[in-house]
């Protein structure tokens, strides 16, 4: 059964980085992280959906490559995708 919450997104993603046992260990660690700052500060838990972590992924890999294509003197536009006639028109079904 796979998780679709923000951790186990986090856990597939280290996964596929570290390996499982490391990836264990670091979703272990973020979850420790979690609960000392919800007893500490009395807050509550708001679960995150997984959405929301590929989300802040995408935007990160985006800023990262935003960064390096100008070290190396680019510049990156993103591309909107392009819209046919037929997906512009809806068909009505009779």
């Amino acid at each position: 059964m796979r998780s679709h919450s923000y951790l186990g997104a986090y856990l597939r993603r280290q996964r596929s980085r570290l390996g499982a046992p490391k990836a264990i260990t670091a979703t272990a660690h973020k979850l420790a992280r979690i609960i000392y700052n919800m007893m500490r500060y009395g807050s509550a838990y708001v679960q995150k959906e997984e959405a929301a972590y590929i989300a802040q992924m995408r935007e990160k890999q985006e800023r990262h490559l935003h960064r390096r294509a100008k070290e190396m003197g680019y510049e990156l536009v993103k591309l909107e995708p392009k819209v046919t006639a037929t997906e512009a028109t809806p068909t009505a079904s009779a």
